[in-house]
């Protein structure tokens, strides 16, 4: 496996340098690391005398790439290639209708679409297969398979700080100020990308340690890839964050290209160690290879330092040493203070060239080659510095140096001709770019449009894409590229990004802020898949529900309740269904719960879960039967409280208003039979009579008269309730005519 960083002499490692710009971001001073590289665990690397590699090779941006001639469907960056397809003409899409189809369109030319089932069948609700072999409208293009799988890299655990700590970064970004100036402004985006890579060098790190702790052949291998990935990212991440974020001028822009050399190419570190660590440094085999890496990126010091021991050990070459370490000194660089100007820079920069000239016509270095290659390379002779690919590694490298030595005030849009000479130069006519190549030549052309097209296929997730280009979308940089379904690329890839969190068990909750973030489209998507979220347990159910009622989604909010509703009532859990039943504001399930309420207190004779029915407040008007359970309740309350008059009016009044069922009634008579029968008149006469009409309304039908007929308790009821109902009301006449005589006496 290759990847992005350089090659190593650690067998097996890759080395990671520490970005000094992000130990901030992560809790560490600025500068508290050394300066050497930190070694992360790959796939085995060649040594430096080895034939130099160009980047992240096609296996590790593309797993499986490098597929068997079989017509068997093999993996392409986490996804699945047609049989059939031609590898050199596909592209990978990820689309879910036919607006995603569009985009096919816009960012691969795609034309002439045809629906193709995946292979193993449907992927998911709505996946589409699309397949453009060209001549669908009259005009050829290239070949096209839409195959949707679902992002994989979700469900690594060691990939759930990427996931976190990036939300937290993005929801950030979305509140910041938009009233703030604009260089205050732009150095905020150049801290939040700052942020974003330190994530991902983190994430980094936590990786390195899961491949150093497993003992697990496959996930040394899956997480190592993982780690050639990660790195990849960041090397992307940084070169997009110096060219379109900061945006740095000619001058800075060197500066800031040589940073991103050194943290990224980072062989040299583990070469220092091991020749500093020897008796004898100068004599050291890699001793001048290190020399040279050094002069190539640009740290003079670190090289003067090593050339004094050269001096030391050689006093014949003192002369020679001084010489050279007095060019190296006066090398004129470019300001990131302005101090200068660029015109000043320039004319420093030619006297200097021609000082160099001159030593070197004169044969100053001739009896020593290695200092003689160092002032070629510091006149900028190509031949030179490409004598040293090896030590380079990649071609980028090679460009960084080649501007660094020839054109070091190379402005932004002057970087396409020498990237493309360069990549040219280093790789020659055998080799053909790999991925990243064509990511970072993209990027060194300023073409945004393409760089995103290129991640988008390359990568085996959307999380890289999505946070880029919505911060490139911050930076005002992504307007011309709107794609013609009416939303934009930031909203589009954002939306697929948060889809694929959604399937996720817990990260779903970070993809609703993603949602929340993308205006056309993504309500929309985010009201489709709250629904299909599993309620499983009635917390995740709550924690739905106040995503739902924060953002006014009613019929979502109704929908989660209906279900957890009936989910509790399968469960014979009355108390919870009713909750939930009032929560819907679902009336006709309200009153079916009611119901339940009522036949299982038929059953017993007590009421469960007092405390809900007991504190329905107004939420008891939802239904007349939620109402009639509700004070039904409050009469059995009244008359555990001995409040025996307000407990008659209340049975009395549930009767009458006819808002208790018919099937109740009888129960409701029975509850009276105390009252009735009580020492102090409850009831009055015409409480007394309203009662016995309830009574013979209730067995005046001819189907109740026969189920009183066969039934003796019933009929004994009847009986027992027509009894005291006269018997009170006698007592009601005596007692009202004892009154009245009284008053007229």
């Amino acid at each position: 496996m290759m990847s992005s960083g350089g090659s190593s002499t650690c067998e097996g490692l890759e080395c990671v340098k520490r970005d000094p710009s992000l130990e901030s971001d992560r809790g560490s001073a600025p500068g508290s690391a050394p300066p050497h590289s930190r070694c992360l665990p790959t796939a085995p690397l060649r040594d430096c005398s080895g034939p130099p590699r160009r980047g992240l090779s096609v296996p590790a941006l593309f797993p499986g790439r490098a597929a068997a001639p079989a017509p068997k469907s093999r993996s392409l960056g986490g996804s699945e290639v047609v049989p059939g397809a031609d590898p050199a003409r596909t592209r990978l899409c990820f689309a879910w209708g036919p607006a995603e189809m569009l985009l096919c369109e816009t960012l691969f030319g795609c034309r002439g679409r045809e629906r193709r089932e995946a292979p193993g069948g449907s992927a998911g609700p709505g996946p589409a297969g699309c397949g453009a072999a060209g001549g669908g409208d009259g005009a050829a293009g290239p070949a096209c398979v839409f195959v949707v799988r679902r992002d994989q890299d979700i469900y690594m655990e060691t990939l759930r700080k990427l996931f976190n700590e990036s939300h937290g970064i993005f929801v950030g970004l979305q509140r910041c100020e938009e009233e703030r100036a604009a260089r205050a402004r732009n150095a905020q985006l150049v801290q939040v990308s700052k942020n974003y890579r330190s994530v991902i060098r983190a994430c980094m790190e936590d990786m390195h340690q899961a491949a150093i702790s497993t003992r697990d052949s496959a996930l040394h291998s899956q997480y190592s890839i993982q780690v050639s990935i990660l790195s990849a990212m960041e090397l992307i991440w940084n070169l997009c964050e110096i060219l379109f974020v900061e945006a740095a001028p000619a001058g800075p822009l060197l500066l800031r290209l040589l940073d991103w050399v050194q943290l990224h190419i980072c062989d040299v570190d583990n070469m220092v160690r091991e020749v500093l660590s020897s008796d004898n440094p100068s004599k050291h085999k890699l001793f001048w290879n290190v020399v040279d890496i050094f002069v190539l990126q640009g740290r003079m010091d670190e090289a003067r330092h090593l050339l004094s021991k050269e001096a030391i050990a050689n006093p014949t070459s003192m002369n020679m040493y001084k010489i050279l370490d007095d060019l190296m000194k006066k090398m004129p660089v470019p300001s990131l203070g302005n101090t200068q100007t660029l015109t000043e820079m320039e004319l420093k920069w030619q006297h200097w060239h021609e000082e160099c000239q001159r030593y070197l016509q004169d044969g100053t270095f001739a009896s020593n080659s290695h200092m003689e290659s160092i002032c070629k390379i510091l006149l900028g002779d190509e031949n030179a510095i490409l004598e040293k690919k090896e030590l380079m590694t990649t071609w980028y490298h090679f460009l960084v140096t080649r501007l660094l030595y020839s054109h070091p005030t190379v402005k932004p849009m002057e970087l396409r001709f020498y990237a493309q000479s360069s990549m040219d130069m280093f790789l020659g006519e055998e080799s053909s770019p790999e991925p990243l190549d064509i990511i970072l030549m993209a990027a060194f052309e300023f073409e945004l449009h393409q760089v995103i097209k290129e991640c988008s296929v390359a990568l085996s997730n959307w999380w890289f894409v999505a946070h880029l280009t919505d911060l490139l979308d911050h930076c005002k940089l992504l307007q011309s590229h709107n794609l013609y379904f009416g939303s934009n690329m930031r909203e589009f890839l954002l939306l697929e990004y948060a889809s694929g969190l959604f399937s996720h068990h817990s990260l779903w909750q970070l993809g609703v802020d993603y949602f929340d973030h993308c205006p056309e489209y993504g309500r929309v998507y985010l009201e489709l898949h709250i629904e299909r979220i599993p309620l499983n347990t009635e917390q995740k159910a709550l924690k739905v529900l106040r995503i739902c009622e924060q953002r006014q989604m009613h019929e979502q909010v109704r929908s989660i309740c209906k279900i957890m509703a009936m989910k509790a009532l399968r469960n014979n859990r009355l108390g919870s269904a009713l909750s939930w039943s009032i929560r819907a504001k679902d009336a006709a399930f309200a009153t079916l719960i009611s119901d339940r309420f009522l036949k299982d207190y038929c059953e017993r004779g007590c009421f469960s879960d007092l405390d809900l029915i007991d504190n329905l407040g107004p939420s008891m008007l939802l239904s007349d039967r939620l109402t009639f359970l509700g004070k039904y309740r409050e009469f059995h309350r009244l008359y555990g409280e001995k409040r025996f008059s307000e407990a008659a009016r209340l049975l009395l009044m549930l009767m009458t208003a006819h808002i208790a069922p018919c099937s109740f009634w009888m129960t409701l008579l029975t509850d009276a039979l105390p009252l009735l029968e009580q020492k102090e008149v409850i009831f009055s006469a015409e409480q007394t009579n309203e009662l016995m009409r309830c009574l013979e309304d209730l067995t005046a039908g001819k189907l109740d008269r026969q189920k009183f007929q066969d039934d003796d308790v019933e009929t004994m009821k009847v009986e027992m309730l027509r009894l005291a109902l006269a018997r009170n009301l006698a007592r009601v006449i005596v007692k009202e005519g004892t009154l009245e005589g009284s008053c007229r006496q």
